[in-house]
């Protein structure tokens, strides 16, 4: 593994003389964690994964499914199958298939296994109710749908403590704030210049970060929209940003200017310049980062490669200790994480990948084990983790209330409190256009407004088709009843 590690902030020292010809070695519970990936009877197999190029992981998976946005003719869709259901897939396997456009994105809700949301270039956020047991067949209708953009949406994220608030960033450069109690947006954030990347929360939802096209990374009050923090990222262009927990930290993945990839460490109250800043190669996909708070690592997995670097993190130099490096031959598109309380306690295994290999169209889970040879449970390497439970209701959230994660120990194996059932806002319509906050923005270019006359279009054609099915019905009840008449006068 080569690298070139630079400091950033002026310690007395330059760049050089932090290269050592001797390897740094800590005493680390974590020096020995290794990837293992799944036999072939836990891989998901048959999969037509999408080839859309948006930078994305196209899978989202919790405890219960697994959701893979698959490659159709015409609109979009995306599969939904129980965890627990490994091997070939049916080739029939029914889709949840509303979207009319390429779905870009898709999140389960941190809270409420069966709820999951979607994203897509027709320029609607939906929130959909997964069955038990999962799809029994094509699912086309969405509990809520979301219109608000003006533009494709190509970003959503969970609130990480709050019920019921999801955001959103699309083309439009806005960030809308929905709440899905009432059904309507409560917040457009719009700061932006250009497209947004990314998004990330710290640890109790109090501050997002951003990365956008413009090369900007910003750290905002979400509820205000004020940006905090703001650093203009020439000599590193940011692709990716996550908060390290607890810590005030960022990382940021992204370029150098001689091409390079680099990650880098910032402090979230002074983005004027980077921590360090850390070259990792000279290939050309996008880095992914992924932080597990509990554990304190740091996972770098970049598109189109085989292999996933990690990383301890640490509040002391040299900040970013690398640990090993997972090995495969096959190429990723994207990769879906296992939350906390759906790993394997007993087996050790603190971080779990689905890693989307499309040109054998399999879904590959990947393991990330702490070596024991104890067959007790391993409470150092498993503190208290966020559960499943929200802190907060999405009007103590708007009110100004921030909570930290209601905690929950794997000690015992993971028994699911008992779940208060998603319950959609009661309206005579079920699809929600964002009123008072983009109700008198123009389509900007000729595209855009011949999507919004074709949206009207099929609009219209739906309520046609709804009233020629009425006119349908009532004809046969009307000629029912002649015949109950017909009848009872002949008796």
């Amino acid at each position: 593994h080569y690298f070139t590690r630079r400091s950033c902030r002026s310690e007395g020292f330059s760049p050089i003389s932090s290269i050592s010809w001797r390897p740094t070695y800590r005493s680390s519970k974590f020096r020995n964690v290794y990837g293992k990936a799944g036999n072939r009877e836990q891989c998901f197999d048959g999969i037509p994964i999408t080839r859309n190029v948006h930078d994305n992981h196209f899978c989202a998976v919790n405890a219960k499914f697994l959701a893979i946005v698959t490659e159709t003719a015409g609109g979009g869709s995306f599969l939904v199958i129980p965890v627990n259901k490994a091997g070939r897939i049916d080739p029939h396997q029914p889709k949840v298939c509303g979207h009319q456009g390429g779905v870009l994105d898709i999140k389960w809700n941190p809270f409420i296994d069966n709820i999951i949301a979607s994203c897509s270039e027709d320029c609607s956020v939906r929130i959909w109710e997964i069955p038990e047991g999962g799809l029994r067949r094509n699912m086309s209708e969405a509990v809520l749908e979301l219109y608000g953009h003006s533009r494709r949406v190509g970003l959503i994220e969970w609130h990480p403590t709050c019920s019921g608030i999801l955001f959103s960033a699309g083309y439009d450069f806005k960030i809308l704030i929905w709440n899905l109690e009432v059904g309507g947006p409560v917040k457009m954030i719009d700061c932006h210049s250009d497209v947004v990347l990314c998004m990330s929360f710290n640890t109790d939802g109090s501050l997002l970060a951003t990365s956008c096209k413009d090369k900007h990374l910003r750290v905002i009050e979400p509820r205000s929209g004020k940006v905090l923090q703001e650093a203009d990222c020439k000599s590193h262009r940011v692709n990716r940003v996550v908060f390290l927990g607890n810590m005030k930290r960022l990382v940021t993945t992204g370029v150098s200017r001689w091409n390079t990839r680099q990650v880098a460490l910032w402090d979230q109250e002074d983005l004027s310049m980077p921590i360090i800043e850390e070259e990792i190669d000279g290939l050309s996909g996008l880095l992914f980062p992924f932080y597990d708070s509990d554990t304190h690592m740091l996972y770098l997995a970049g598109k189109g490669d085989g292999n996933i670097r990690y990383y301890e993190v640490g509040t002391e130099k040299p900040y970013l200790q690398y640990l090993m490096e997972f090995r495969s031959p096959a190429p990723q598109k994207g990769l879906g994480v296992m939350p906390k309380h759906g790993l394997d306690v007993a087996a050790c295994e603190v971080f779990r990948f689905y890693k989307l290999v499309t040109l054998r169209g399999l879904i590959e889970p990947i393991s990330m084990i702490v070596p024991r040879r104890s067959e007790t449970y391993q409470e150092d390497i498993y503190p208290m983790t966020a559960g499943t439970e929200p802190a907060l209701t999405a009007d103590e959230w708007l009110s100004g209330m921030d909570r930290e994660p209601v905690l929950m120990s794997l000690k015992s194996g993971y028994k699911r409190p008992c779940q208060k059932a998603f319950k959609a806002p009661v309206r005579e319509r079920k699809t929600m256009v964002m009123n008072g906050l983009l109700e008198s923005i123009p389509p900007k270019t000729e595209n855009e407004l011949m999507r919004t006359f074709f949206r009207q279009q099929d609009e219209l054609k739906r309520l046609r088709e709804e009233l020629v099915q009425k006119d349908v019905r009532l004809q046969q009840l009307e000629l029912e009843l002649n015949n109950l008449r017909n009848n009872s006068n002949k008796m």
